[in-house]
């Protein structure tokens, strides 16, 4: 028997060849085919990518602990992060990349043990999906 392989970024098994990515496709496909889904979208990319830290660079990892933190804790919508942040996001004026590289990615000091991932959202299934990114959302905000 071939032994479990797992994410290396969230610890995830997985199972039968699916991956971290496949998952995530499969929320963005969810989130197409119901329109309603989109109001999880940005807790949906924001919890992908807080779990699989390389994503980001140094800066945009702190950035994104930050957002997570506006959208939890203060219910803060897209809309005003999104207004309240124009400018200092604006890609011709910020001096430092949102997106990793080989030579400069984020990671945490310590290993995160998650207690719920991508696997656990699609694994509740398409009717329970938006509850379930909010939940995958409270469980990183304890997390990190």
């Amino acid at each position: 028997m071939a032994p479990t392989q797992r994410c290396p970024e969230c610890g995830t098994a997985w199972d039968a060849g699916r991956t971290c990515q496949d998952d995530f496709q499969q929320m963005l496909a969810w989130e197409s085919e119901h329109p309603s889904f989109w109001a999880v979208h940005h807790l949906m990319v924001l919890c992908y990518h807080l779990q699989h830290p390389s994503l980001y660079s140094p800066a945009g990892l702190a950035g994104a602990r930050a957002l997570l933190v506006e959208f939890v804790e203060h219910q803060a919508t897209p809309e005003e992060i999104r207004r309240r942040n124009r400018r200092r996001l604006d890609s011709s004026k910020r001096q430092w990349k949102i997106k990793g590289t080989p030579a400069a990615h984020g990671s945490y000091n310590f290993p995160v043990p998650w207690t719920m991932t991508a696997a656990h959202v699609i694994a509740g299934g398409v009717d329970h999906y938006c509850a379930n990114v909010r939940a995958w959302a409270e469980s990183i905000y304890f997390a990190v």
